[in-house]
Protein backbone atom coordinates (compact mmCIF):
# COMPACT_ATOMS: atom_id res chain seq x y z
CA UNK A 1 0.00 0.00 0.00
CA UNK A 2 1.46 3.39 -1.07
CA UNK A 3 1.51 6.66 1.06
CA UNK A 4 1.14 9.46 0.11
CA UNK A 5 4.26 11.97 1.64
CA UNK A 6 3.80 15.34 -0.31
CA UNK A 7 0.76 17.04 -1.71
CA UNK A 8 0.02 20.04 -2.66
CA UNK A 9 -3.90 21.64 -4.11
CA UNK A 10 -4.62 24.61 -5.64
CA UNK A 11 -1.14 26.10 -5.01
CA UNK A 12 -0.07 29.26 -6.83
CA UNK A 13 2.89 31.55 -6.62
CA UNK A 14 4.22 35.20 -8.31
CA UNK A 15 6.95 37.12 -8.86
CA UNK A 16 6.97 40.91 -8.88
CA UNK A 17 9.02 41.02 -12.10
CA UNK A 18 8.35 37.63 -13.66
CA UNK A 19 4.81 37.06 -13.04
CA UNK A 20 2.74 34.59 -12.45
CA UNK A 21 5.16 30.39 -12.36
CA UNK A 22 2.82 27.97 -10.57
CA UNK A 23 -1.27 29.01 -11.12
CA UNK A 24 -3.40 26.23 -9.15
CA UNK A 25 -1.40 23.45 -8.94
CA UNK A 26 -1.83 20.04 -8.28
CA UNK A 27 0.78 16.95 -7.08
CA UNK A 28 1.37 15.06 -4.98
CA UNK A 29 4.41 12.39 -4.17
CA UNK A 30 3.76 8.71 -3.22
CA UNK A 31 6.18 6.70 -1.29
CA UNK A 32 8.49 4.70 -3.74
CA UNK A 33 7.93 7.24 -6.71
CA UNK A 34 10.53 8.77 -8.32
CA UNK A 35 8.83 11.59 -10.39
CA UNK A 36 10.31 13.94 -13.03
CA UNK A 37 9.47 16.92 -12.98
CA UNK A 38 10.19 18.74 -16.06
CA UNK A 39 9.55 22.43 -18.05
CA UNK A 40 11.24 24.58 -19.46
CA UNK A 41 13.88 27.38 -17.97
CA UNK A 42 12.09 29.65 -15.55
CA UNK A 43 8.67 27.20 -15.80
CA UNK A 44 8.99 27.36 -11.61
CA UNK A 45 10.02 23.94 -11.19
CA UNK A 46 12.81 24.91 -8.47
CA UNK A 47 10.44 27.46 -6.78
CA UNK A 48 7.67 24.13 -6.22
CA UNK A 49 10.37 22.36 -4.88
CA UNK A 50 11.37 25.40 -2.66
CA UNK A 51 7.39 25.57 -1.73
CA UNK A 52 7.28 22.16 -0.82
CA UNK A 53 9.94 22.49 1.99
CA UNK A 54 9.09 26.09 2.85
CA UNK A 55 11.81 28.02 1.69
CA UNK A 56 9.23 30.09 -0.23
CA UNK A 57 5.78 31.16 0.74
CA UNK A 58 2.70 30.28 -1.16
CA UNK A 59 0.51 33.03 -2.39
CA UNK A 60 -2.19 30.61 -2.34
CA UNK A 61 -3.25 26.68 -2.02
CA UNK A 62 -2.53 23.78 0.56
CA UNK A 63 0.61 21.92 1.33
CA UNK A 64 -0.10 18.48 2.76
CA UNK A 65 3.46 16.64 3.85
CA UNK A 66 4.06 14.05 5.75
CA UNK A 67 0.71 13.33 7.23
CA UNK A 68 0.05 17.24 8.13
CA UNK A 69 -0.97 20.53 6.40
CA UNK A 70 1.91 22.93 6.76
CA UNK A 71 0.99 26.46 6.73
CA UNK A 72 3.89 28.51 8.62
CA UNK A 73 7.85 28.44 9.67
CA UNK A 74 7.45 26.34 12.56
CA UNK A 75 5.44 23.35 10.98
CA UNK A 76 8.40 23.44 7.84
CA UNK A 77 11.01 22.72 9.85
CA UNK A 78 10.03 19.29 10.47
CA UNK A 79 8.87 18.83 6.63
CA UNK A 80 12.33 20.26 5.75
CA UNK A 81 14.22 17.39 8.72
CA UNK A 82 12.48 14.78 6.54
CA UNK A 83 13.17 15.68 2.85
CA UNK A 84 16.57 16.44 1.82
CA UNK A 85 17.42 19.00 -0.62
CA UNK A 86 20.25 18.32 -4.01
CA UNK A 87 20.41 21.50 -4.93
CA UNK A 88 21.30 22.26 -8.67
CA UNK A 89 25.11 23.69 -7.57
CA UNK A 90 27.12 21.32 -5.20
CA UNK A 91 29.24 24.41 -4.21
CA UNK A 92 25.74 25.69 -2.81
CA UNK A 93 26.28 22.73 -0.25
CA UNK A 94 29.70 21.83 0.93
CA UNK A 95 30.88 24.54 2.68
CA UNK A 96 33.25 22.92 5.30
CA UNK A 97 37.26 22.41 4.99
CA UNK A 98 37.12 18.88 4.58
CA UNK A 99 34.27 15.68 2.94
CA UNK A 100 34.11 14.32 6.32
CA UNK A 101 32.96 17.68 8.14
CA UNK A 102 30.55 18.45 5.57
CA UNK A 103 28.88 14.55 5.42
CA UNK A 104 28.66 14.72 9.49
CA UNK A 105 27.10 18.13 9.51
CA UNK A 106 24.06 17.26 9.51
CA UNK A 107 24.05 14.45 11.92
CA UNK A 108 25.71 16.56 14.63
CA UNK A 109 22.54 18.86 13.70
CA UNK A 110 20.40 16.14 14.63
CA UNK A 111 22.18 15.33 18.19
CA UNK A 112 24.37 12.89 17.12
CA UNK A 113 27.48 13.09 19.03
CA UNK A 114 30.75 13.78 17.32
CA UNK A 115 32.04 10.11 17.53
CA UNK A 116 28.53 8.81 16.54
CA UNK A 117 28.56 11.49 13.36
CA UNK A 118 31.61 11.05 12.19
CA UNK A 119 30.94 6.88 11.97
CA UNK A 120 27.43 7.50 9.97
CA UNK A 121 29.96 10.18 8.05
CA UNK A 122 32.09 7.32 6.86
CA UNK A 123 29.62 5.08 6.57
CA UNK A 124 27.52 6.63 4.46
CA UNK A 125 30.49 7.59 2.28
CA UNK A 126 31.81 3.80 2.02
CA UNK A 127 27.95 3.52 0.71
CA UNK A 128 28.34 5.20 -2.01
CA UNK A 129 32.19 3.93 -3.24
CA UNK A 130 33.83 7.26 -1.53
CA UNK A 131 35.41 6.07 1.11
CA UNK A 132 39.12 7.40 1.20
CA UNK A 133 37.51 10.63 0.50
CA UNK A 134 37.51 11.55 4.28
CA UNK A 135 39.88 13.77 4.53
CA UNK A 136 39.88 15.09 0.67
CA UNK A 137 39.80 19.15 0.72
CA UNK A 138 35.85 19.77 -0.65
CA UNK A 139 36.64 22.85 -3.00
CA UNK A 140 39.26 20.85 -4.58
CA UNK A 141 36.86 18.03 -6.04
CA UNK A 142 35.82 17.68 -9.51
CA UNK A 143 32.01 18.31 -10.29
CA UNK A 144 31.03 14.72 -10.11
CA UNK A 145 32.79 14.10 -6.91
CA UNK A 146 31.39 17.14 -5.12
CA UNK A 147 27.96 15.81 -6.54
CA UNK A 148 28.61 12.31 -4.54
CA UNK A 149 29.66 14.26 -1.87
CA UNK A 150 26.59 16.55 -1.63
CA UNK A 151 24.31 13.22 -2.11
CA UNK A 152 26.28 11.61 1.12
CA UNK A 153 25.83 14.69 3.46
CA UNK A 154 21.88 14.40 2.34
CA UNK A 155 22.17 10.61 2.58
CA UNK A 156 23.13 10.80 6.40
CA UNK A 157 20.67 11.82 7.84
CA UNK A 158 18.22 9.38 6.19
CA UNK A 159 15.79 11.49 4.55
CA UNK A 160 12.18 10.09 3.30
CA UNK A 161 11.97 11.96 0.69
CA UNK A 162 15.45 13.16 -2.22
CA UNK A 163 14.39 16.27 -4.11
CA UNK A 164 16.96 16.46 -6.92
CA UNK A 165 17.66 19.88 -8.77
CA UNK A 166 19.40 19.02 -12.08
CA UNK A 167 21.42 16.31 -9.94
CA UNK A 168 23.06 15.34 -13.51
CA UNK A 169 24.04 18.85 -14.59
CA UNK A 170 27.81 19.28 -15.42
CA UNK A 171 29.02 15.59 -14.94
CA UNK A 172 30.91 13.94 -17.65
CA UNK A 173 29.71 10.58 -18.69
CA UNK A 174 31.14 8.15 -16.20
CA UNK A 175 29.82 10.74 -13.35
CA UNK A 176 26.36 10.89 -14.41
CA UNK A 177 26.34 6.72 -14.97
CA UNK A 178 27.92 6.32 -11.53
CA UNK A 179 24.95 8.85 -10.31
CA UNK A 180 22.21 7.40 -11.83
CA UNK A 181 23.18 3.75 -10.27
CA UNK A 182 23.65 4.61 -7.06
CA UNK A 183 19.86 6.32 -7.42
CA UNK A 184 18.72 3.63 -8.89
CA UNK A 185 19.86 1.46 -5.33
CA UNK A 186 18.31 4.17 -3.09
CA UNK A 187 14.91 3.24 -1.39
CA UNK A 188 13.47 7.04 -1.18
CA UNK A 189 10.81 8.77 -2.94
CA UNK A 190 12.11 11.31 -5.16
CA UNK A 191 11.42 14.74 -7.27
CA UNK A 192 13.88 14.96 -9.96
CA UNK A 193 14.53 18.25 -12.09
CA UNK A 194 16.08 17.58 -15.07
CA UNK A 195 16.58 18.05 -18.98
CA UNK A 196 18.57 15.05 -19.62
CA UNK A 197 15.89 12.85 -20.98
CA UNK A 198 17.99 9.57 -20.63
CA UNK A 199 18.82 10.65 -17.21
CA UNK A 200 15.15 10.48 -16.18
CA UNK A 201 14.63 7.65 -18.53
CA UNK A 202 16.97 5.29 -16.22
CA UNK A 203 15.25 6.81 -13.08
CA UNK A 204 11.38 8.05 -13.42
CA UNK A 205 8.61 6.40 -12.37
CA UNK A 206 6.12 9.19 -13.92
CA UNK A 207 6.67 12.53 -15.59
CA UNK A 208 4.60 15.57 -15.09
CA UNK A 209 5.76 18.75 -16.43
CA UNK A 210 5.18 22.99 -15.88
CA UNK A 211 3.53 24.44 -18.76
CA UNK A 212 2.48 28.40 -18.46
CA UNK A 213 2.05 27.50 -14.90
CA UNK A 214 0.24 24.63 -14.97
CA UNK A 215 1.44 21.16 -13.92
CA UNK A 216 0.49 18.69 -16.81
CA UNK A 217 0.79 14.66 -16.42
CA UNK A 218 2.82 13.17 -19.46
CA UNK A 219 0.89 10.62 -20.76
CA UNK A 220 2.78 7.15 -20.93
CA UNK A 221 5.18 8.08 -18.54
CA UNK A 222 4.05 6.05 -15.42
CA UNK A 223 6.33 2.92 -14.86
CA UNK A 224 4.81 1.71 -11.28
CA UNK A 225 6.41 2.35 -7.92
CA UNK A 226 8.51 0.31 -5.44
CA UNK A 227 6.66 -0.66 -2.27
CA UNK A 228 6.83 1.85 0.77
CA UNK A 229 9.84 1.87 3.48
CA UNK A 230 10.16 2.90 6.86
CA UNK A 231 13.01 5.56 6.74
CA UNK A 232 14.22 8.18 9.68
CA UNK A 233 13.87 11.95 9.07
CA UNK A 234 16.71 14.39 7.83
CA UNK A 235 17.37 17.94 7.85
CA UNK A 236 18.90 20.86 5.56
CA UNK A 237 21.74 22.79 6.25
CA UNK A 238 20.70 26.34 7.65
CA UNK A 239 23.56 28.13 6.11
CA UNK A 240 22.76 26.55 2.57
CA UNK A 241 19.12 27.52 2.96
CA UNK A 242 20.10 31.37 3.43
CA UNK A 243 21.90 30.80 0.06
CA UNK A 244 19.14 30.61 -2.05
CA UNK A 245 18.22 33.48 -4.22
CA UNK A 246 14.77 34.55 -4.42
CA UNK A 247 15.17 35.44 -7.89
CA UNK A 248 16.38 31.50 -9.11
CA UNK A 249 15.87 30.72 -12.88
CA UNK A 250 14.09 27.23 -12.46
Amino acid sequence: MMNTLLKVSGLSYRYPRRGLVLDNVDFHLNSGERVALTGANGAGKTTLLHLLVGLKKAKSGEIFAFGEVRKDEKSFVDVRARAGFLFQDPDDQLFCPTVIEDVAFGPLNLGKSRAEALQIASDTLASLGMAGFEERITHQLSGGEKRMITLAAVLAMEPEVLLLDEPSNALDTKARQHLIDTLKTLPQAMIIISHDADFLEQLATREVRLEEAKLIAVAGADKGTEPPIEIVPEIVSKRAVEQIPENESA
